[in-house]
């Protein structure tokens, strides 16, 4: 196959979608034929892993190709230092056109939803967060679109918020996103490549926004009850007790099994729709001849436990559910399809891999990105392989009931190789007695992650190998990222000689 030129570049991007949630993936009830066709006709990475749990954090880590030491967001209403600078921005001085069409969420709302990161790199700039969110603010565009289209529907919405239930497809957030890149993607003329970004909100909780006419779609029966194990809480470390405890949709013990099923019901009805409109957008490919060259990446950015493990949303913890999550790529004029790719990586790796495909040399996409790797050498099965680790970081990111982070503060770090997952809960408050705890799965004998294996005799030498290797991880980052001062060192001749037979 001869090498492809420079292609246009299309991120689908959804909100808290974990990564079982797909026909492709082998869910028995998922409705997404679209996505289903795009992994047949692309490549399905099996194993793609958050830097964060939470939406924030996770967004700048695959914007910026750092890990959350590099970029500094720790926290959901973290902020973006205004020196980091997107990928999207190394984009457009390559020669590429750039549009983000909904949610960028790479800073707290309260400073997003007033001005713009100075680096976030974008030509085309109409941003949403959520649909009920900052209608009226004037980088709101989906408030803009909605307005003059449905104004009576627009004030409905500002008043009940995410009370609105089943939002008319016409006038759904997501269809809105679709509306917008369409409309982008039929205005190309090919002077010069382009780089859009359709980011929705779904499937995000309340899981009751999607239009009545796709719950249709989903098979009731098909869909499994929660995950849940008799007495497992009581074996977990007190961070993940605490979320259990008090989410920030509330104490676990206040949904029955039937209050679960409904989420897990409206999860999926959301993304049939979902699906749904990103064929549309699949099918403007098609229709203007774009398909052959362009790179088509599909991907979200952390997961929802919908009740496994008795835990809610996401959080302090990092089974699978909450932080795996899927991508998809497909690119016909660069490697053919049906291809599945079973070695991690992770979500800061789509920086790396989208600036080499806009043909940045790998040493200045390593001074741009320096912690993610290509991921087209996988794609095209030239490598099996561009990491065997991943690392997730959690310090005290997300919220509790009330909108607050939680007291006392939870910290938690991941590192996980081919085969164990470690789980390390940080004990931070300097108080007699305190102490580190934590988990271990065999994710190759246990992919539920039901068995806590942390004080296991058997596996003693699995959980401190892999904790030698989270510290040395750890001091890297450090030695990477923490230097505040400046290193000056003498000349040769300014040299203090030391000669410890001077004296003798």
């Amino acid at each position: 196959m001869p090498a492809p030129s420079r292609p246009n570049i299309l991120l689908l991007m959804t909100d808290q979608q974990r990564y079982d949630s797909l026909g492709c993936y082998g869910f028995p009830a998922a409705h997404t034929p679209n996505l289903d066709r795009l992994a047949r006709e692309g490549v399905l990475f099996e194993k793609f892993y958050v830097t964060n749990p939470i939406c924030t954090p996770s967004r700048s880590s695959m914007f910026t190709g750092k890990h959350l030491h590099g970029h500094g967001v720790y926290t959901v209403y973290g902020n973006l230092p205004e020196d980091e600078v997107l990928f999207p921005e190394h984009l457009q001085r390559a020669g590429f056109e750039t549009a983000l069409f909904g949610k960028l969420h790479i800073r707290s709302r309260v400073l997003e939803n007033s001005e713009r990161h100075p680096h976030d790199g974008f030509d085309v700039y109409e941003w949403s967060l959520e649909a009920c969110l900052d209608l009226d603010s004037p980088l709101n565009g989906y408030g803009k679109w909605l307005k003059e289209r449905d104004p009576a529907f627009f004030e409905q919405l500002k008043q009940d918020g995410r009370k609105l239930l089943h939002h008319p497809a016409h006038l759904h957030f997501t269809h809105w996103a679709a509306e917008r890149t369409i409309d982008y993607l039929k205005r190309q003329d090919g002077s010069r490549p382009f780089f859009a970004m359709m980011s929705i909100f779904d499937p995000h909780n309340p899981y009751e926004a999607w239009p009545e006419e796709f719950g249709r779609l989903i098979d009731a029966g098909k869909i499994p009850d929660p995950l849940i194990t008799e007495g497992e809480m009581e074996r977990l470390p007190r961070g993940i007790r605490q979320e259990h405890e008090g989410s920030y949709l509330g104490a676990f013990s206040r949904y029955s099994l039937d209050d679960l099923r409904r989420i897990r019901f409206g999860y999926h009805a959301s993304i049939a729709f979902a699906d749904h409109e990103f064929g549309r957008v699949l099918d403007t490919v098609r229709e203007q001849g774009l398909e052959q060259n362009t790179l088509v990446i599909f991907a979200s950015d952390h997961g929802d436990m919908l009740g496994d493990h008795s835990l809610l949303v996401k959080g302090a913890y990092f089974f699978d559910p909450n932080i795996r999550v899927p991508l998809i790529m497909r690119w016909p004029e660069a490697f053919p399809g049906g291809r599945r790719v079973s070695s991690l990586v992770q979500i800061q790796d789509l920086a790396a891999t989208i600036l080499a495909a806009a043909g940045l040399e790998p040493e200045d996409i390593r001074a741009k990105a320096p912690e993610a790797e290509n991921l087209l050498p996988l794609a095209t099965g030239e490598k099996e392989r561009v990491r065997d680790w991943a690392a997730c970081v959690y310090r005290n990111t997300g919220i509790k009931e009330g909108g607050v982070y939680f007291d006392p503060e939870i910290h938690a770090t991941m590192f996980m190789g081919e085969r164990f997952k470690l789980g390390v809960f940080h004990d931070v408050s300097g108080s007699p007695g305190g102490g580190t705890d934590g988990v271990l799965y065999d994710m190759q004998e246990d992919p539920n992650e039901l068995h806590n294996l942390w004080s296991d005799p058997a596996y003693r030498d699995v959980r401190l190998r892999l904790t030698e290797r989270l510290l040395d991880w750890q001091v890297a980052q450090e030695l990477r990222y923490g230097r505040r001062g400046t290193d000056l060192q003498p000349a040769a001749s300014q040299r203090i000689i030391q000669d410890p037979t001077r004296d003798k």
